[in-house]
């Protein structure tokens, strides 16, 4: 009979020379499932993340380029989403009798708002092929969001309509903060007529404004998220600070005044996040 101490020596070397031939042939190492299950994982995110970069490409197409030029009048405009995709929008477009401007807000934040926006969008440009009066293309646009389903999305607008040649401008705010006219004696005005968010009663009647753009007079128009935004002891900019930015803001250019807003609520929210998306557009007449 072997010796015990021989027959675990053996055993261990036929242990050894049944995966010694993998080691010896270079063979891979075959991935466990967990491996696989990650890999499969990594794969799905580099898919989704290349599917919200390229709705976020379109939702830059389907609004104003940022910097735009009528006549004597210049249009510069910005938006920051606090979730990949956003839900504010930004359009302006030449029509027969003028250009129509339109700054609308989805509510809620993320890719549920930023869908919608291409929705909302196409709703205003239907509308405003039929009608350039800003209170008729936001009631419009009103109906046609209250037709749909429960799951219809409640939306702020302000939507104005810009003559470039006599520099008449009519404007109607749907439940939107109200824009800032800042003229060129110094003097303020908001622009508060319209009526009630979009989405809410299919029958809401809306109202315009009308007034006139004169040489080196600025209009600011923003989404709530400029107001919200917060600094460290939980204080939001607010309109007070808001009008303080314009009025300090003295310059010929629509990009420069855009830009020193902008850096004024970087510079008060410091690094606490967005709260919301963040749409701003400075319409200058020169």
């Amino acid at each position: 009979m072997a010796h015990p101490a021989f027959n675990s020596a053996a055993a261990a070397r036929r242990a050894v020379e049944r995966v010694a031939p993998a080691r010896r042939s270079g063979e891979p190492k075959r991935p466990s499932e967990m491996e696989l299950k990650f890999a499969e994982l990594q794969k799905d995110y580099a898919d989704l993340h290349a599917a919200i970069f390229e709705a976020a490409q379109v939702h830059r197409r389907l609004c104003a380029p940022r910097q735009l030029r009528f006549g004597d009048y210049e249009i510069a405009s910005e938006i920051f989403a606090v979730r990949h995709l956003p839900g504010d929008f930004f359009t302006a477009e030449q029509t027969t009798d003028g250009v129509v401007m339109a700054l609308g807000d989805i509510c809620g934040k993320g890719l549920a708002a930023g869908m919608w926006t291409t929705h909302v969008v196409g709703m205003l440009r239907a509308h405003t092929a039929r009608t350039s009066a800003p209170e008729q293309i936001v009631a419009g646009v009103n109906r046609d969001i209250c037709r749909m389903s429960t799951l219809r999305p409640l939306a702020s607008l302000f939507l104005a309509k810009l003559n470039v040649e006599t520099g008449e401008l009519s404007y109607c705010s749907a439940g939107h903060p109200p824009a800032f006219l800042l003229r060129a004696n110094g003097e303020f005005a908001s622009l508060t007529d319209g009526g009630l968010l979009l989405g809410v009663l299919d029958d809401a009647e809306y109202c315009s404004g009308r007034l006139k753009l004169e040489p080196r007079d600025t209009l600011l128009v923003f989404s709530d998220g400029i107001l919200e935004s917060q600094n460290a002891s939980g204080e939001e900019f607010g309109y007070d600070r808001l009008k303080a930015e314009l009025a300090k803001a003295v310059s010929t250019s629509a990009d420069a005044i855009l830009f020193s807003v902008l850096g004024a609520v970087q510079d008060f929210a410091t690094i606490r996040p967005l709260m919301d998306d963040m749409t701003l557009a400075v319409i200058r007449r020169d």
